[in-house]
């Protein structure tokens, strides 16, 4: 609607300039060809000889006798001869005076009429353009607000969607002509989240069969081992030695394998490639506002270099850091940024209730989370798999207690 209304106001103007300009075409014109009043003046001053000032009127005139001598002039700059009204391009009028042929100059004014009309198309046009570049920049920006800008927003949503991120929700207003229609996409992404987690779950709880039965095969194997291993010591017979042996043998090999399938449910970030590359500490800032889509964070700044660094797998981790933030704390966030030695820190803290200390360091493994986070989703590999990238890019990801508050601490290394 918005829109409509400033396309009108341009439209509108466009058709002002064109009736301006035509106007002041065509006014000039009418101005000199005003043979009424001429005629007025000419039999005025035909009736009034030598009274010339009881000729009242708007125009500038020099009158010639026969022999070009000059009878009468209403300003001292008029043309005095008819060369000179031919170059001035004066009206030339003849009067009929006691039978005998005068000239009349009527000054035409040209420069002065040009100025003028020159001074008031070029203040029209001014003002026009003023109202059209307006409407444009308006009419813009109203774009953009209004359909460029939430296409943005959906375009980075698919991107994360993509990636796997499903925790950021797609903010959209309701009002917009999109509302509606992201509403949708988020909805989607709910969806795909439930499934994911059920997946997740489902894969956890397989997990931890995996585990149960290793650790229930293990022991029996173990008694098997313990057995054999006796046996072996005691037996005096040297074929019964052997079998006793082979069973020994059989139980590390079965030991080793069930190791090994433990293991396997495990090794899920060797899918995860790490591309790093030189880009500049200016992108870093965009990706972390990105990531605290809530705004949490103050303002700051990230000190200029360049860094060794993936970019999607750095907006990963910021992403992580940040929803830790958002579940947990769910407080204001305190961005900082400094060189040290070879590396870019940055400090990414909030203020929330403080980790148990023997905790700490667990926090950092695979599937350990705090005892603070019993009530909320989750399965404890968003700090792993972040310090597991950050590694990946020659620079590390620390954390600190800080009371109140917890702390996560990324190196990247400058190039």
């Amino acid at each position: 609607m918005k829109n409509r209304l400033f396309t009108s106001i341009i439209l509108i103007t466009f058709i002002l300039e064109m009736f301006v300009t035509m106007y002041f075409l065509y006014q000039r014109n009418d101005y000199l060809n005003d043979t009424i009043k001429i005629n007025d003046l000419s039999k005025c001053l035909e009736y009034n000889y030598l009274n010339y000032n009881n000729c009242k009127t708007e125009y500038k005139y020099t009158i010639l006798d026969k022999n070009e001598n000059v009878l009468y002039k209403t300003d001292s700059n008029l043309s005095s001869s008819l060369f000179d009204a031919y170059k001035n391009k004066d009206t030339i009028v003849d009067l009929n005076i006691n039978n005998k042929v005068y000239k009349l100059l009527i000054n035409n004014n040209l420069s002065e009429l040009a100025d003028k009309n020159k001074k008031i198309y070029t203040n029209l046009i001014i003002i026009i353009s003023s109202i059209q570049l307006l409407s444009f920049l308006i009419y813009y920006l109203l774009t953009y607000i209004y359909l460029i800008k939430p296409f943005e927003k959906m375009e980075k949503f698919a991107s994360r969607v993509s990636q796997g991120n499903l925790d950021i929700p797609l903010n959209m207003d309701r009002n917009n002509n999109f509302g509606a229609f992201t509403e949708s996409f988020d909805i989607m992404r709910s969806e795909i989240k439930k499934a994911r987690q059920k997946e997740k779950e489902a894969i956890d709880a397989k997990k931890e069969l995996v585990a149960k039965l290793s650790h229930d095969i293990k022991s029996p194997i173990a008694s098997i081992k313990s057995s054999s291993e006796l046996g072996l010591e005691i037996s005096k017979d040297e074929k019964i030695k052997k079998q006793f042996n082979s069973i020994n043998v059989k139980s590390d090999q079965i030991n080793t394998l069930i190791t090994n399938l433990f293991n396997s449910t495990l090794e899920d970030m060797q899918e995860l490639k790490v591309n790093p590359t030189k880009i500049s500490s200016n992108v870093i800032k965009e990706l972390i506002e990105t990531s605290d889509y809530k705004n949490k964070s103050n303002k700051f700044n990230i000190e200029k270099c360049e860094v060794y660094a993936d970019m999607l797998r750095l907006q990963q981790v910021f992403d992580n850091i940040y929803i830790n933030s958002y579940k947990y704390a769910n407080t204001k966030i305190e961005v900082k940024s400094f060189i040290k030695e070879d590396y870019l820190i940055i400090s990414i803290k909030d203020f929330g209730d403080s980790i148990k200390d023997e905790e700490m360091p667990l926090l950092l493994e695979k599937f350990k989370r705090g005892s603070n986070t019993k009530d909320k989703d989750g399965v404890g590999l968003g700090l792993y798999i972040s310090k597991e990238f950050m590694i990946q890019m020659n620079g590390d990801l620390e954390i600190e207690n800080d009371k109140p508050g917890f702390k996560v601490i990324i190196k990247l290394r400058i190039i």
